[in-house]
């Protein structure tokens, strides 16, 4: 064994070796213990590492095994992040490809949209043209009817000038002529020349003063309204020029028109191009953080039962549902691995049937049995008077069935697998009702409506053969759920096995549709009218929240929540209305009365639709609206 000044000495060369090497250890290293701590700086390359850890082995006796451990280790972890880094080159060079891919991709969507930006400019210089074209038309019109009435204007005038000149020389005329005929008239008269020429030539005088004084009016009438334009012609024109004037309020609407659609065009196209954007950013970041579709037939061999078993499993479910149900089956196998559960305590977070500390046995039933005593449980819970809290009939339930020794075993096995099973309808809404997440109501009704359905087509099949038409069950499903959307009511009909092109007078076995294998699996129609309860109910509660108008961190009074109700559903019964606020304000239904101080009361929105969405919330009538149509 080495002496500790030699020991000394190999210490400190080694720490001299390992300065220059760039490695850095503790400073405090006792000799008769375990080396405690080294650190190794991030310049680490592997011929000092090796060289260091040969140097340690060879001259550390004591440690070798221990060192040599380490280096073999280290050893094994190099090699094996050399087979990764070999294996990950493929994928490398299938990443470079499809970068390359959805390079080509981008760039050519980048020229379509360059096209369809190039189109949308052509359509807005089209657009600008017309409007030019009608700017145009509508001043050419305007100067073309402004110089047609000034023409018309002139030649008028023209000839009322004419017309006037003419009739002062007619008159002249045939004043000359009156003239003449009086002169001859008096020189061809036997008794002229008995008349007095005093009175002759007062009389000439006088009348020639009449004339002078017609003559005067005459000119001053003339002079009066000479240029005055006759009424008819006043009228022709004003009708023309209101004319004009409808065409212009014509004109000016279709440019008002015009220019209003050539706005809309405009943010119709900023908004195209905000949406490109988006979809643009949108596709670069599924471009980014896409994965490829998983092949979900390789399930098949890692599930017990092989592919015919998986087919069954993944029949009509999307990609999500398949996840839950790969996780349950690879939870079950978990499961079923256990011996033991934890005990969680006694905390008062914790439910009353799990509190418990210490191990707890599983004890590993399979799924059908764990279905079978949920199924009586709920029998004998609708058998009584329901008085005690579910939580607390469940553990009583189960003391009764196994004896208070088995009864938490049982609790936290029930509990275990009624957690893992949420895509089974009878442990998911077991499961709901047991944490508080849905009252025994939703699972009461449910099953009241599928009974009452089902008694309905009996009823309907007088032969009592236990088959039905097509149209028997539409008829049916419309006097059953009145309430209900036409397109709902054809995929109830779908998943029967109805299709468009399907005879109304083809026949279906109807009790089939009801039935539950030993696993709480329904069949598909009974599936599909759960399914259409929960989105109708997620529709009456956002058709609440509208109607409400607030934001969910706002408060809201249970005056305001009833008020709501109302309008929303009118027809609702005063029994069902005070159920929903008592379930949304956690008031008891006693002192629920309009005229109580409780109408004051305010709970958060957010929370008042959590506790609504946990009840049997849902239409009873139409809107007045709908039931007027």
């Amino acid at each position: 064994m080495a002496s500790p000044e030699s020991r000394d000495y190999n210490f400190s060369k080694s720490r001299k070796y390992l300065g220059s090497s760039g490695v850095t250890i503790d400073d405090s290293f006792p000799e008769s213990k375990n080396i405690q701590k080294f650190k190794l700086s991030q310049k680490w390359k592997t011929p000092p590492y090796r060289e260091i850890f040969e140097f340690f082995i060879e001259d550390f006796k004591t440690y070798k095994p221990l060192l040599s451990s380490i280096k073999n280790a280290y050893e094994v972890m190099l090699a094996h992040q050399r087979e990764k880094i070999r294996a990950l080159e493929p994928l490398k060079a299938k990443l470079v490809t499809m970068s390359e891919d959805c390079n080509e991709r981008i760039l050519a969507m980048r020229a379509e949209e360059k096209y369809e930006i190039s189109m949308l400019k052509k359509e807005k210089m089209n657009l600008l043209k017309l409007i030019d074209k009608k700017n145009e038309e509508k001043i050419s019109l305007q100067s073309e009817q402004v110089s047609k009435l000034r023409k018309n204007l002139a030649e008028e005038y023209l000839r009322y000038l004419t017309e006037r000149d003419a009739r002062k020389i007619l008159i002249a005329d045939l004043n000359e002529l009156r003239y003449q005929r009086e002169d001859m008239s008096l020189a061809q008269s036997p008794g002229v020349w008995g008349e007095d020429p005093v009175k002759l030539t007062l009389a000439l005088k006088m009348t020639r003063q009449d004339l002078t004084r017609t003559q005067m009016e005459l000119n001053t009438m003339k002079a009066n309204f000479g240029d005055v334009v006759p009424r008819r012609d006043f009228e022709m024109q004003e009708k023309t020029n209101k004319d004009l004037q409808e065409q212009l309020d014509s004109l000016r609407a279709d440019y008002e028109e015009v220019r209003k659609e050539h706005e809309i065009l405009l943010q119709l196209h900023m908004t195209t191009l905000k949406e490109r954007d988006q979809f643009f950013s949108e596709l670069q970041d599924i471009q980014r953080t896409s994965t490829p579709r998983p092949d979900w037939t390789k399930c098949g061999d890692m599930v017990a039962g092989g592919p015919d078993r998986w087919q069954v499993l993944a029949e009509g479910k999307n990609s999500d549902q398949l996840v839950d149900v790969l996780l349950e089956e690879i939870g079950e196998g978990l499961l079923r691995e256990k011996d033991f559960f934890p005990g969680l305590g006694y905390g008062e977070e914790i439910p009353p049937f799990l509190r418990f500390d210490g191990p707890v046995q599983n004890k590993k039933p399979s799924k059908r049995d764990v279905v079978k005593l949920l199924r009586d449980a709920w029998k004998e819970r609708l058998a009584e008077e329901q008085k005690e809290k579910f939580t607390d009939f469940f553990f009583n339930f189960l003391e009764r069935r196994f004896g208070p020794s088995n009864a938490i075993a049982w609790a936290y096995t029930i509990f275990e697998n009624i957690k893992l099973f949420c895509s089974n309808d009878v442990m998911s809404q077991f499961y709901a009702v047991l944490m508080g997440k849905m009252t025994e109501s939703v699972y009461i009704n449910q099953k009241e409506t599928v009974a009452q359905l089902l008694k309905e087509m009996t009823n309907a099949d007088s032969q009592n053969e236990g088959l039905l038409t097509m149209e028997q069950l539409s008829t049916i499903l419309k006097s059953t759920f009145p309430l209900k959307k036409e397109e709902r009511i054809q995929e109830l009909m779908e998943a029967v096995g109805w299709h468009p092109n399907t005879s109304s007078t083809d026949f279906f076995e109807y009790r089939s549709l009801f039935t539950e294998n030993e696993e709480g699996r329904n069949e598909p129609f009974v599936q599909k009218l759960w399914e259409q309860y929960l989105v109708e109910k997620d529709e009456y509660l956002q058709e609440l929240k509208q109607e409400l108008g607030l934001e969910l961190y706002e408060d809201v009074t249970l005056s305001k929540m009833r008020k709501a109700l109302m309008t929303i559903d009118p027809t609702l019964d005063k029994q069902n209305m005070n159920t929903h606020l008592s379930q949304a304000f956690q008031i008891p239904v006693s002192e629920l009365h309009e005229d109580s101080e409780n109408e004051n009361t305010v709970t958060r929105l957010q929370t008042a639709m959590e506790r609504l969405q946990m009840a049997d919330v849902k239409r009873v009538g139409p809107r007045e609206s709908e039931s007027g149509n």
